[in-house]
């Protein structure tokens, strides 16, 4: 990333998880599992769910507020608003504009990130690009999933990762040497298949054969993903370090995307950066794509985990497949 903008940053984050919550017991009453599996494989051993009359852009509605009110600006005050997801609440239009709506932001310009879990990095690294070039003042990003609503609830080995929520961002300009520092994104088309929900689109229409044959619902090679990620969180947080001009050693906070323990501490091991360093929390939320990184992201904000000064890396892989790393000092 060429450093030839304005300095934009984050001045205020917030999340929202809807309450009822799914434990691994309960899932071992549904799926042929158990606690003690679930825990060992992935670290997970609860996730949030949304009911049935709630959508995407609710969840997103819900830390939209959260982040504005953190920032101390109103929705007024936004002129870009940007959403990743995979579950939008329709085609069309984009979710964004039904949040933009929702949340009273009507002056913003608003569209949606579909880049799977690596959605919220893309957001924040697009939203530096045009802060920093003077062409909007304020942007709201947010991830938002509702991922129970794509989840086969008869497949055991996809259906004890997922869970709902969201997180969102404001960035504005900030003082020179901090916000944003740099970023590494990218996407890998060849192991596409590897993530993917195969029906609804124009390659396979909704039908009553598409619908019988469950092609509606998340897939997943995980042996494949679990590769690809170890290796593409650890070459783009090296590559976007060194862009930033630091060192590994320079790196006071970690929020990786929260789709595996075993992943996660893989990554650190990789990056040689203390363990304790990644803040984590699927325990309690499952993978929740997109609304991984601001979820964790908020959390370590108000438990004071973040400080003024501290260089943070957020890491994420995808769908796509694709990768993203953005570094920043708070």
């Amino acid at each position: 990333m060429t450093r030839e903008l304005r300095p934009v940053g984050i001045i205020g984050t917030g999340s929202y998880a809807p309450p009822r919550v799914l434990t691994n017991f309960d899932l071992a009453r549904m799926v042929d599992t158990s606690d003690e599996w679930i825990r060992t494989r992935t670290g997970i051993q609860e996730r949030h769910i949304a009911e049935a009359d709630v959508a995407t852009s609710d969840l997103a509605l819900g830390s939209a507020r959260s982040a504005l009110e953190s920032a101390g600006i109103s929705a007024a005050d936004i002129d870009l608003v940007i959403v990743a997801t995979i579950t939008p609440d329709m085609f069309f239009p984009c979710t964004a504009s039904l949040l933009q709506q929702a949340l009273g932001a009507h002056r913003a310009t608003a569209f949606d990130i579909l880049v799977g879990c690596t959605g919220f990095v893309y957001g924040m690294a697009v939203c530096g690009a045009l802060i920093g070039s003077g062409a909007y003042q304020r942007a709201l990003v947010v991830g938002a999933e509702t991922l129970s609503k794509v989840t086969d609830w008869e497949d055991r080995s996809t259906c004890v990762l997922f869970g709902d929520a969201a997180g969102a961002a404001v960035l504005a300009p900030v003082s020179e040497g901090g916000g944003i520092l740099a970023y590494s994104l990218g996407n890998d088309g060849t192991h596409a298949d590897a993530l993917k929900i195969p029906g609804g689109g124009s390659r396979m229409p909704a039908s009553e054969q598409s619908v019988a044959d469950r092609c509606h619902y998340l897939t997943m090679n995980g042996p494949e993903v679990f590769k690809f990620a170890v290796r593409a969180m650890a070459e783009s947080s090296e590559e976007a370090v060194s862009q930033a001009g630091l060192t590994m050693s320079d790196i006071d906070i970690v929020i990786p995307h929260q789709a595996n323990l075993r992943i996660i501490a893989a990554a650190a091991k990789r990056l040689s950066i203390p363990y304790e360093r990644f803040v984590r929390n699927l325990d309690r939320y499952g993978n929740t794509s997109a609304a991984s990184i601001p979820l964790a992201l908020d959390e370590a904000v108000r438990d004071g985990r973040i400080r003024p000064g501290h260089h943070v890396l957020l890491s994420s892989f995808g769908a796509g497949l694709s990768w993203g790393t953005l570094v920043l000092r708070w």
